[in-house]
C-alpha cells in the first residue's frame, strides 16, 4: 500500500492497535460481535444527529478542507441531506450522523471505530496526513464502508491508495458551470440506483475523467455527454458518473454528481446517496462487482478438429442450450481446407456438403458428432455468381426436449436442387435426438415447412429459430437476394433474373407478401410433425387485393434482408431480431441510406422496412423497367408500394416500423434532417449519430439474447443478477462494431425507441485474435454461463479457430455477507 512518510513499522502497529479496537466495537466485525450493541460515537469536535434509540449504525462526515475560508455551502447542504436521510425511512435503513472536519478522528480508534461508513465530502488537496490516511487505511480493511462525493475525488491528490479508493481523478479540463444532463442509470439492482429513472435528468457539475475507471469499478450510472457540453476532456459515449467496489477489505461508493447546493434537495439524489450509504453502512446488500472485468473468464471448451475431419466443430452456424447443460450446435455445410469444393454446375455434387451437429455435455467435457445432413452449402467463395449461404442454416429444441428428444433444423437438402432452373427447397424439420448417445435419428424427419429458394446467385439464407413461451416457432428466412447491381442500396433491380426468377429483386422476396424469404415466420407446431397458424401474425393468408394478390399466414415479420441470428425472451414473448444491410459505404443523395445493420425489438407483427426503408424509416429511391439505372420517387415508409414487375402478392403494404439500432461505418443511428415530405438530406456532412457508442465498418449483427438470472442451482459460473434483462448485441466483427449489452424502454421498444443505456462487453467476451473474434451465435445456459461460437478465421469453411466457448462469472454474490449486515434482517 501506498503510505506517504509513515515507517512500515509504525503503520503495522497502528494497524493491528485500530483493527482491534474495530472489532471490538462490533460494527465492523462478524455476527458474533453484532450481538453487543455499538458504542455512541464521542461527540468531542462533532456535531451529532441520531435516530431515536441512540445506538445503532452511524455514519461519519468528513468535511475537512486544505484550502482556508468559509465552508463551502455545497458541503453544509451535504451534512444537511445526510442527517435527513439518517433520520428518515423505515427503522431498518436509520442511522446517526456525525459530521466533523477534524481529521485527528482517522487516528483515534476509539472514535474511528463507531463507524459504519465514512462519507468525505471535502475539496482537493491533501486532508490527511501520513498517519490519518493509514486510520483511513486500515479501517477500510476492517470491513469499513466509504462514501466519496463529488470533489471528494480531488483529496489525497498524491496518494495511490486514495485514488484506487475513489476509483477515478477529474481531468483538469472538467467543465466548471452548472449544466442539465441525462444520466444513463444501467444498474437497476444496487440500492442507489434501484428506484432512480433509467434517464434521469438533473443539473449538476459534470467531472471528466483523467482514466476511464470503466471495467476497474462497477458503473452503477453514467452521463450522456450528447446532452450537454462536455468540454476537451470529454470521455465520451462511456462516461461513468456513479460506481462502487470492494476495496481493500471494505467497499467503496463514489458519485460524481453532488456539485451544487441544489442537488441535495432533489428527491432523486438523495434516493441516490441513501442507497449508496445502505450499501457502504452495511444495511443493504449489493453487487458491486458485475461489470468489473477481471472477474469473467472465457474459456475455450472445444478443441480443433482432427485432420481431415469435422469431429469438434463444423462451419459454425448456431448453437442452443438444452435444460440439462447440453449444448448443440451446427455446421453450415463448408469443410476444411483439404475437402474439394464443386462448383461446377454440369457436376451432381455442385454444392454438395456437410451439416452437422454436435453436442458438448459439459458433465464429461467431450463433443459427440451427433449427425450430419447432405446439405446445398459447399460451394466456396468468390463473387455472386459462385458463392452460396445455403447449407445447415438454424437449430432450435422443441420446449419437451427433455422429454421427447426433437430437434427442429432449418437447412437446404442437396437432393432437392434442380440444377437446370437452379432452385432449391428450403425447409424445416423435427427430428429426434437419443438423450442417451446424443445421436440424432435421421430417419426420424417430420418436414414441417418447405418452400423454394434460388441458387443461382448467393445471397442470405437468415436460419435463427427461437419458441416463445406458448409453443410458437419463430423462423428468420434471409431475402434469398444477390447483394450486387443495385450499387450496394436498395436491392431492388428488376432486370437480372434466370430462367424467369429474380435474383436482385428483393421486392420479389422480403417485399411480396406472397413469399416466405426475407422473413420470420411464426407456426406453431403440432405432435404429429405439422403445424397450424397462431393468431396476430401479420396475415390470415386468406387476403386478397389487387389482380388477386395473395398472402402467407405464416409471416410474422416482413422487410427483413438477412436475419441470421434471432431470439424470444420467453419472460416477455418479446422478439428479438438482427439483419444485415447491403454494401454501399456511404450514403447517397439519389438513392438513399448507406448500409445499415439493423437490431429490433419486435412486440408484435410488421413490416421492417427491407427493401423500401431502413433504420428510422428512411427511405430508398424506386427503380423499374425499362431503365432500373435511373432513380424513380422515394418509397413512403408510411404508405409503401410494391409495384415490382416480380412481385406476386399484395401491391398495398403494411407501413412500416422503425427500427431499434442501426449502424454504418460512420456511426451509429445515423440520422439527417428532413425535407417538407420527410425525406432525409443524406448528406453525410449532415448526419447526427443518436447511438455514439457504436460503429461498424465490416458490419455484420449477431443478435444475441436477453438474460434472465436465475438463483436456482450451483451458481459457480452463473452471471450475476445485474445483467438480468438487459438485451445482447454483437457483429460477426471484433473492431469498432457492437459488442455491448443494451437497456430498452419497454413503453417505446417496440414502435422503434432508441436503447437508454448500453455499455461495451469487449473484455467480457473478449475481442482480438486469440479471443472471440468472429462472432457467430451466443446463447446462455441453464448454468447462468454464457456460450458463444467463434467461426474461426476464414469464409465458408472450418478452421483451427473455429470453437465453442464458455465464459463465466468468478466474482462471488453481493457484499457484505448476509451474516456481516449491521442488522438482520426480520
Amino acid at each position: 500500500m501506498y503510505l506517504r512518510g509513515l515507517s512500515d513499522a509504525k503503520r503495522r502497529a497502528w494497524a493491528a492497535t485500530l483493527t482491534a479496537s474495530v472489532v471490538t466495537a462490533g460494527l465492523l466485525s462478524g455476527p458474533a460481535a453484532q450481538a453487543r450493541p455499538a458504542p455512541e460515537p464521542p461527540l468531542t469536535t462533532m456535531s451529532i444527529k441520531s435516530p431515536p434509540g441512540g445506538s445503532g449504525p452511524h455514519v461519519l462526515i468528513f468535511h475537512g478542507s486544505a484550502a482556508a475560508g468559509d465552508e463551502s455551502p455545497v458541503v453544509n447542504a451535504g451534512i444537511e441531506a445526510i442527517e435527513r436521510i439518517g433520520l428518515s425511512g423505515p427503522a431498518a435503513e436509520r442511522f446517526g450522523v456525525v459530521a466533523t472536519d477534524d481529521a485527528s478522528v482517522f487516528t483515534d480508534e476509539t472514535r474511528l471505530s463507531g463507524f459504519n461508513a465514512v462519507v468525505f465530502l471535502t475539496g482537493g488537496g491533501d486532508v490527511l496526513d501520513p498517519e490519518q490516511e493509514a486510520g483511513l487505511e486500515t479501517y477500510m480493511e476492517a470491513g469499513g464502508g466509504f462514501v466519496g462525493v463529488h470533489d471528494a475525488a480531488r483529496a489525497e491528490p498524491y496518494s495511490d491508495w486514495f485514488t484506487g479508493l475513489i476509483g477515478a481523478r477529474p481531468a483538469a479540463s472538467s467543465p466548471t458551470t452548472v449544466q442539465r444532463a441525462t444520466v444513463e442509470v444501467g444498474d437497476r439492482r444496487h440500492p442507489a440506483t434501484k428506484d432512480l429513472p433509467v434517464q434521469w435528468k438533473r443539473p449538476d457539475k459534470w467531472l471528466n475523467w483523467t482514466k476511464n475507471p470503466s471495467g476497474t469499478v462497477h458503473t452503477v450510472a453514467r452521463v450522456r455527454e450528447s446532452t450537454y457540453q462536455p468540454g476537451t476532456g470529454a470521455n465520451g459515449w462511456d462516461h461513468p458518473v456513479s460506481w462502487c467496489r470492494d476495496y481493500d477489505g471494505g467497499r467503496s461508493f463514489y458519485t460524481g454528481m453532488g456539485g451544487t447546493v441544489s442537488a441535495y434537495d432533489e428527491t432523486d439524489f438523495r434516493t441516490h446517496l441513501r442507497g449508496a450509504l445502505l450499501w457502504t453502512s452495511r444495511l443493504a446488500q449489493a453487487d458491486c462487482k458485475a461489470t468489473i472485468n477481471a472477474h469473467y473468464k472465457a474459456e475455450r471448451l472445444t478443441q480443433p478438429n482432427q485432420p481431415g475431419q469435422n469431429d469438434q466443430i463444423g462451419e459454425p452456424h448456431g448453437l442452443v442450450t438444452a435444460p440439462d447443460g447440453r449444448v448443440l450446435y451446427i455446421g453450415r455445410g463448408g469443410a476444411d481446407s483439404s475437402q474439394p469444393v464443386v462448383t461446377d454446375w454440369n457436376n451432381p455434387d455442385i454444392g454438395k456438403g456437410k451439416g452437422e451437429i454436435h453436442v458438448y455435455d459439459p458433465r464429461t467435457k467431450k463433443v459427440t458428432l451427433a449427425g450430419a445432413l447432405t446439405v446445398f452449402g459447399n460451394k466456396g467463395g468468390g463473387d455472386e455468381l459462385i458463392k452460396v449461404e445455403e447449407g445447415l442454416l438454424g437449430i432450435e429444441l422443441d420446449p419437451g426436449f427433455q422429454q421427447n428428444g426433437w430437434v427442429y433444423l432449418h437447412y437446404t437438402p442437396h437432393s432437392r436442387i434442380d440444377r437446370d432452373t437452379r432452385m432449391a427447397e428450403r425447409r424445416v424439420s423435427r427430428f429426434t435426438l437419443d438423450l442417451t448417445s446424443n445421436k440424432l435419428d435421421l430417419g426420424s424427419e417430420k418436414v414441417l415447412l418447405k418452400w423454394p429458394v434460388q441458387i443461382h446467385s448467393c445471397c442470405h439464407a437468415g436460419g435463427g429459430m427461437s419458441f416463445d413461451s406458448k409453443g410458437n416457432l419463430y423462423i428468420a428466412t434471409g431475402d434469398n437476394n444477390s447483394s450486387g447491381f443495385s450499387a450496394g442500396y436498395s436491392g431492388n433491380n428488376p432486370e437480372p433474373n434466370h430462367k424467369g426468377v429474380s435474383f436482385a429483386d428483393a421486392r420479389r422476396t422480403a417485399g411480396n407478401t406472397n413469399n416466405l424469404n426475407g422473413k420470420i415466420l411464426r407456426i406453431h407446431p403440432e405432435p404429429d410433425g405439422t403445424y397450424t397458424l397462431p393468431a396476430g401474425n401479420l396475415f390470415t393468408g386468406k387476403e386478397t387485393a389487387e389482380g388477386g394478390g395473395k398472402t402467407r399466414g405464416e409471416i410474422y415479420v416482413m422487410g427483413v434482408r438477412n436475419p441470421a441470428r434471432i431470439f424470444v425472451d420467453r419472460q416477455t414473448d418479446v422478439l428479438y431480431a438482427g439483419w444485415v444491410g447491403p454494401d454501399a459505404s456511404t450514403p447517397s443523395t439519389a438513392w438513399g441510406p448507406a448500409k445499415y445493420d439493423t437490431f429490433a425489438a419486435i412486440t408484435e407483427a410488421g413490416n421492417r422496412g427491407w427493401p423500401y426503408c431502413m433504420g428510422n424509416k428512411q427511405p430508398y429511391r424506386d427503380r423499374n423497367l425499362p431503365d432500373p439505372s435511373k432513380p424513380l420517387g422515394w418509397y413512403d415508409c408510411d404508405h409503401p408500394k410494391n409495384e415490382s414487375p416480380n412481385n406476386d402478392g399484395l401491391v398495398n403494404l403494411p407501413p412500416v416500423t422503425g427500427n431499434n439500432i442501426w449502424y454504418s461505418p460512420q456511426g451509429g443511428a445515423p440520422d439527417f434532417p428532413r425535407d417538407a415530405s420527410g425525406i432525409p438530406s443524406y448528406k453525410n456532412e449532415e448526419a447526427t449519430y443518436l447511438l455514439p457508442w457504436l460503429k461498424g465498418g465490416g458490419q455484420a449483427t449477431m443478435n444475441g439474447p436477453v438474460y434472465r438470472y436465475s438463483a436456482s442451482g450451483d451458481d459457480s459460473g452463473r452471471w450475476p443478477a445485474y445483467w438480468d434483462g438487459k438485451w445482447f448485441v454483437g457483429d460477426f466483427y471484433d473492431a469498432d462494431q457492437p459488442r455491448h449489452a443494451v437497456v430498452m424502454d419497454p413503453k417505446n421498444q417496440g414502435n422503434g425507441g432508441l436503447p437508454v443505456h448500453a455499455e461495451s462487453l469487449k473484455k467480457i467476451v473478449p475481442v482480438g485474435a486469440d479471443g472471440i473474434r468472429n462472432l457467430m451465435d451466443w446463447k446462455f445456459g441453464p448454468d447462468g454461463a454464457l456460450y458463444v461460437l467463434d467461426y474461426g478465421r476464414g469464409f465458408f469453411t472450418s478452421d483451427a479457430k473455429s470453437a465453442l466457448w464458455r465464459v463465466t462469472y468468478t466474482g462471488g454474490g453481493p457484499t457484505p455477507a448476509a451474516d456481516e449486515l449491521a442488522r438482520k434482517a426480520e
